[in-house]
C-alpha cells in the first residue's frame, strides 16, 4: 500500500530529494524557486532556478526558503513543496490528496520547527504526514543495522548544518548540531576573494570553487582555475587565477570544527557505545563528505575506520521513503521515535 502512494522527502537546504520505493529518485534538484515578482506565481524551481539565483531580472524573484535544514520561508516552501509534488504525482498518477509523506527534520530540530515542516507539507494537500529524524532515516537508508542493539556514528555534512548523530536499536542516543557545513565553506570562499583579490563572486561560482579546488588539508596534485566576478575596486568584470593551495587553507577551521564536535560525543558517550564506534567506525555522509580527500584526512584525525556512505546524496531520503516498512515490520507504536539520548550542546 504504502509503496504506490507514499514518497519520503528529505527536506535538505541545498536540495530537496523525493524517494518512492517503487520507482525510487523522483526529485533531487536545489531547494530553489523563483516567483513573478508581481504575481507571485510560481516561474520554475529547482536546476533551473538555481541557475538563475542571483541573475533574475526586476520580474522575477529567485529565493532559498530553507535555512539550517529547517523552514525560513514558510509561503514559499510551501508553494515549493506544491511544485515538486504536483510533478511527482504526474509519474505515480496518485493524486496529492490521496498520497502519504514521510519527511525527515535534524535530529536537533525543536519541536516548533518540526511542527512548522509538518503544517508545510499539509498546506500542499497531503492527508498523511509522518516525521522521521534525519539520523535514523539516514541509517536505513546506507543499510545500516537499525533494529540491532549495535551502535554507528553518522557524521552527516549538509548545507545548513553538520549533524553527528549515535544511532542504535531503534532511536537516536546521542546528538551534536554545528553550523560548520557546506554553506560555511562557500562563504569562506566569498570572504577570501573580496579581501585578496578584491573581487566580488556570488555563490554559484564559490560553490563550483569548492567542488573543483577544494581540498581537505592533504598534500595533492596542484589544480587552477579562471574566476570571474566583479572589480570591488573598480565595479567592472575582472578576472582571478586561483590555485587549489591557495584555497585549501580556508576549510581548516571548518573541518577542525566537525573533529573536535566528533571527539566530543566520542568523549561523552558511554563506554559500551565507545566500543561500538570504534568497531564500527563513522559513516560520512551528506553533500559536504565529497570535498576532495575529506574522508582520508578525517581517518588520520580521528583513529578509527570512516566509511563513506555509498549513497551521500540520497540516503536520507531512501531511509525516509522506507520508515513505513520499518515501522510496521520491525517497531512498535510511532515511527517518530523518542528514544533519550545524550543532552550534548549545540556546538559553534
Amino acid at each position: 500500500m504504502f509503496s504506490h502512494s507514499s514518497v519520503g522527502i528529505d527536506l535538505g537546504t541545498a536540495n530537496i530529494v523525493v524517494y518512492n520505493e517503487l520507482r525510487g529518485i523522483m526529485f533531487n534538484e536545489p531547494a530553489v524557486i523563483v516567483l513573478d515578482a508581481k504575481t507571485k506565481e510560481v516561474y520554475t524551481i529547482g536546476t533551473p532556478a538555481k541557475q538563475m539565483y542571483g541573475k533574475t531580472p526586476t520580474t522575477l524573484t529567485a529565493i532559498k526558503p530553507l535555512k539550517d535544514g529547517v523552514v525560513a520561508d514558510f509561503d514559499n516552501t510551501v508553494k515549493l513543496l506544491q511544485a515538486i509534488l504536483e510533478r511527482v504525482t504526474k509519474i505515480t498518477h496518485v493524486p496529492i490528496r490521496k498520497t502519504a509523506a514521510s519527511i525527515n527534520v535534524p535530529a536537533g530540530a525543536t519541536i516548533v520547527e518540526r511542527n512548522i515542516i509538518r503544517d508545510a507539507v499539509l498546506a500542499t494537500g497531503i492527508k498523511v504526514v509522518t516525521i522521521v529524524e534525519a539520523p535514523v532515516a539516514t541509517a536505513i537508508g546506507a543499510g545500516l543495522p537499525i533494529n540491532e542493539p549495535v551502535s554507528n556514528m553518522i557524521v552527516n555534512i549538509g548545507a545548513g548544518i553538520t549533524e553527528i548523530s549515535i544511532v542504535s536499536y531503534r532511536g537516536i542516543l546521542a546528538n551534536l548540531s554545528i553550523r560548520s557545513a557546506g554553506d560555511t565553506l562557500d562563504e569562506e570562499i566569498i570572504q577570501y576573494f573580496r579581501e585578496k583579490h578584491h573581487l566580488l563572486i556570488g555563490n554559484l561560482t564559490a560553490e563550483k570553487i569548492k567542488k573543483e579546488l577544494g581540498y581537505a588539508p592533504l598534500p595533492h596534485v596542484l589544480k587552477t582555475m579562471e574566476v570571474g566576478g566583479r572589480s570591488l575596486l573598480n565595479g567592472l568584470p575582472a578576472l582571478a587565477l586561483v590555485t587549489s593551495t591557495e584555497i585549501q587553507p580556508l576549510f581548516t577551521d571548518a573541518l577542525n570544527k566537525i573533529v573536535k564536535a566528533i571527539h566530543v560525543m566520542v568523549e561523552q558517550s558511554p563506554a559500551e557505545l565507545s566500543g561500538d564506534i570504534m568497531d564500527q567506525g563513522i559513516i560520512l555522509t551528506g553533500g559536504g563528505s565529497l570535498l576532495n580527500g575529506f574522508k582520508e584526512w578525517l581517518t588520520n584525525q580521528v583513529d578509527f575506520p570512516v566509511i563513506l556512505d555509498p549513497n551521500p546524496l540520497e540516503s536520507t531520503a531512501i531511509g525516509t521513503g522506507r520508515i513505513h516498512f520499518y515501522s510496521q515490520r520491525n517497531f512498535s507504536g510511532d515511527v517518530e521515535l523518542t528514544t533519550p539520548r545524550l543532552n550534548l550542546p549545540f556546538f559553534s
